[in-house]
């Protein structure tokens, strides 16, 4: 497998930049977790579809707008688990001596609609550990 990374700076470069991959061969899209592409996740799955490429996303809301699918850890346990992290703070915990912890909770969405349209089969083992499946 060969990693390509795109650097775009700008919504208005998704267009060129997915094009471009799709003609240099690229087999899938990895979108970066910032706000810029979170705000245009509707556009990045379009484009993704358009250029027919699977996308793997790291928040559920591209899923949501169309993209192939999304794994991460659970936004809602890390903030649980950051809450938790305040409190002990707040009680007089030292920062410097509490652990680090590592995700503990994932989260899987498929969106089969997405699937069907790129015709990409997705196996029955992954459908049943999803957390949700979008038809």
């Amino acid at each position: 497998m060969t990693v390509s990374v795109a650097n775009v700076r700008a919504h208005s470069e998704y267009e060129r930049t997915i094009a471009d991959a799709r003609k240099d061969g690229a087999g899938a899209i990895i979108a970066p977790m910032d706000g810029e592409a979170f705000r245009f996740r509707a556009e990045l799955a379009r484009l993704a579809l358009g250029h027919r490429l699977p996308g793997v996303y790291g928040d559920a809301g591209y899923a949501q707008a169309g993209g192939l699918m999304f794994y991460s850890s659970s936004f809602a346990h890390r903030l649980q688990r950051a809450a938790s992290y305040v409190d002990r703070i707040l009680k007089g915990a030292n920062p410097g001596e509490l652990p680090v912890e590592q995700p503990s909770k994932f989260e899987l969405v498929v969106n089969l609609k997405t699937a069907k349209a790129l015709g990409v089969r997705i196996p029955q083992q992954i459908l049943l550990r999803a957390d949700t499946v979008i038809e």
